[in-house]
């Protein structure tokens, strides 16, 4: 892996006056796995750069042309030659549009200040741009990337694009008997940072406490703050590492920033040596320390108290200390591995390896709230409980009942609102996976936009409508749309027998049965009103049978029915008998001895409605097409295959009078496809080829 890194113009990437960018990048850079493969791009006139692997970039001024445009260009031909695999840009988002024109790249952006307050990222659009371009987007701090979000939608917010990586200082042993009675302050030396508080309460505390003194770092010549006493020690600017070295021997330092510090640097530094910080509630200042004190009033006498009350209570001063040391993680190793983690995650495909523990997911299918429990019974019902009992995290979301409330003039088809509210809810609920069911209104760019900002996030889809000929064209369009967008499809007909496009990632799924639905035991039974069960709906949003719809099925039972009248039938959902549903559905279902179970259309592998599993799971004999070719799943000791409707009448008269070879394949049949084909297992299947999960378990129903 090739890592850049382009520094901001005249970053004074040197030992003799290294800025807090340099002193960041310097200390993961020496600590990276990638160290042998980066190169730190920089403008600097100081020669004693930090690291081996700087590569300085001099230039010509020109007139009218942006000197940073001209600091990018150069670094581009650089880059043109190494052809890193990312290129990671701090703190100047002007760069990133001079970027255009280089494809192909992963560009990460590190924001080390207010993005509201830096040219390139101070409008909306100029944020939205961001993070559009950009591949990863890293904050100091957790103010920084809220200042960032201003105005921006939700969706965004938890992206995995989007990053607090805390900067970060060495970390050394340190011991308390060593400290000096002495109290630091580090940087500018101006009213923004708080050294007008500072100065004056310092004066206070040296003048009461005669064997204290102060140090301060820092210099500042456009702001004069002047304060004298004998023990108050200006240093002016020093290197990191001279500033370090006085931290370990301080007791107290301060930070009293009157401004919104993005993070704060000289207060982390001050608690990773041991010392007992005293910082203002300003923008991220308090994300540096474990363990301090934190000023919600900012003035002289708050910070002379403060102070006074540490120097008065050793016990409490020695035990914010210690804790500081003891609680420090934001050492260079520990922030090192996390950006290196995101740097491996970048150019290498990610897998979920969480599976063993629980995940969360997004079920998107039309759950029916509108039909007012009418087909409560449903697929999409029993793969979201197999989820459930899994154990999993379980959000729904109703596709079809979405866009049946939300027509309006500006939206008609309801389709607009239903994508806002998938993506709003992809932001707040941030799943790790997301399972379609039939949701054909959502958008191809809905998808894109979710992978492009949550790339870990998995995503599936499941179809139950048949889709193998000419008559169903239109079914396997809405089905193979989405699959290029997917990282698996699910059908409940065999792929082979479609002429999919892409079989790749496309596997079959059976019908599954649910304990809490499928629970009748029909064979237990003594007394039944009809022999043979047969129901149909012609589409299960039609609550009452259309005049006029009629289908091979029914040209089926037709022929079926003129063999003879020995058989008694109890037909529904054609002939003038309306569709049955719900509790009336099983209610029915108890008064037949047997039950036929007869698809739309020519059969074809392994293709079947959800009634199989509604039938066989309720524990009645079920007949099946031997077309099918489920007899490579189930076996006739579970249903009985038949081959036509005079085969299937005979084997009828057969089995309507045996009562107890009727009974134990019924019973067969049901114990088997709860045992094996259950919802649970169909949930558990469509979870482990969505994340390409090695499992060791065969199911019933695979490679077949």
């Amino acid at each position: 892996m090739k890592v850049s890194i382009l520094l901001p113009y005249k970053e004074n990437y040197s030992k003799e006056y290294a800025g807090a960018v340099s002193i960041f990048v310097n200390g993961i850079n020496s600590n990276s796995k990638f160290k042998s493969s980066t190169k730190i791009y920089g403008n600097t006139n100081f020669k004693n750069y930090l690291s081996n692997n700087y590569v300085n970039i001099p230039f010509k001024k020109k007139l009218f042309k942006s000197s940073s445009k001209i600091y990018v260009e150069n670094f581009i031909k650089y880059e043109n030659k190494r052809k890193s695999n990312i290129i990671e840009i701090h703190n100047r988002p002007t760069y990133l549009k001079y970027f255009l024109d280089l494809k192909k790249k992963n560009f990460v952006f590190y924001f080390h200040n207010d993005p509201l307050s830096m040219t390139g990222s101070t409008s909306t659009e100029d944020r939205m741009f961001i993070l559009n371009f950009c591949k990863k987007i890293i904050f100091n701090s957790e103010w920084t990337k809220k200042r960032f979000f201003t105005d921006i939608d939700n969706f965004y917010h938890n992206s995995e694009k989007v990053e607090v990586i805390y900067q970060s200082t060495s970390r050394v042993k340190v011991n308390l008997n060593q400290k000096k009675k002495i109290i630091t302050f580090v940087g500018r030396l101006n009213s923004s940072k708080g050294y007008d508080l500072f100065g004056k309460a310092i004066i206070r505390i040296l003048n009461k406490f005669d064997n204290w003194s102060a140090y301060v770092f820092g210099d500042e010549p456009r702001e004069k703050l002047l304060f004298y006493h004998k023990r108050l020690f200006k240093l002016g600017y020093q290197s990191n590492n001279k500033v370090l070295k006085l931290l370990k021997k301080t007791s107290i330092a301060v930070a009293c920033s009157k401004w919104d510090e993005p993070f704060g640097r000289s207060s982390l530094e001050a608690s990773s040596r041991g010392c007992a910080v005293i910082i203002s509630r300003r923008g991220g200042l308090p994300e540096t320390i474990t363990n301090g004190i934190i000023l919600d009033k900012l003035n002289v006498n708050s910070l002379y108290l403060e102070i006074k009350k540490l120097i008065q209570t050793p016990k409490k001063l020695k035990k914010i200390q210690s804790n500081s040391i003891k609680n420090f993680y934001l050492d260079n190793k520990f922030i090192c591995n996390k950006i290196d983690i995101y740097r491996y995650k970048l150019i290498n495909s990610f897998k979920h390896n969480n599976l063993n523990n629980k995940i969360k997911i997004l079920h998107i299918t039309n759950f029916n709230e509108r039909h007012n429990g009418r087909l409560f019974y449903n697929t999409g019902r029993r793969i979201n409980n197999g989820f459930i009992k899994l154990g999993h995290t379980v959000q729904t979301l109703s596709d079809r009942d979405i866009v049946s409330n939300e027509r309006k003039i500006t939206d008609y088809s309801g389709s607009k609102t239903l994508n806002n509210k998938l993506i709003d809810i992809v932001g707040n609920f941030i799943p790790d996976m997301i399972v379609f069911g039939h949701a054909d209104q959502i958008f191809n760019s809905s998808l894109m936009k979710i992978k492009e900002f949550y790339p870990s996030v998995k995503i599936c889809q499941w179809f139950l409508d048949r889709m193998d000929n000419n008559n169903w064209i239109i079914n396997k369009n809405r089905f193979q749309k989405k699959i290029p967008f997917l990282d698996a499809s699910f059908c409940t007909t065999h792929p082979s027998a479609i002429n999919l496009l892409d079989k790749s990632n496309v596997w079959f799924m059976p019908n599954p049965v649910d304990k809490m639905f499928d629970n009748l035991n029909v064979y237990k039974n003594k007394y039944f009103k009809y022999d043979l069960f047969f129901a149909m709906s012609h589409g299960v949003h039609r609550g009452t049978l259309k005049k006029g719809k009629i289908d091979k099925r029914e040209e089926f039972i037709n022929k079926l029915t003129k063999h003879g009248n020995e058989i008694r039938y109890n037909l529904h959902g054609f002939n003038n008998n309306q569709p049955i549903w719900s509790e009336e559905f099983k209610l029915k279902l108890k008064t037949s001895k047997m039950a036929l179970n007869l698809s739309q259309g020519d059969s074809i592998k392994f293709y079947s409605s959800d009634r199989i599993a509604q039938l066989i799971g309720n524990g009645i004999l079920t007949f099946v097409d031997i077309k099918t070719q489920l007899n490579k799943i189930l076996t006739d000791k579970e249903v009985v295959f038949f081959k036509n409707h005079k085969d299937l009448y005979n084997k009828i008269m057969i089995l309507k009078d045996n009562n107890a070879l009727r009974i134990k394949i019924a019973k067969s049949g049901m114990i088997k496809y709860h045992k094996f084909i259950n919802s649970t297992l169909v949930a558990e299947y469509i979870i482990y080829k969505t994340f390409s999960h090695k499992y060791k378990k065969k199911y019933l129903w695979e490679n077949k």
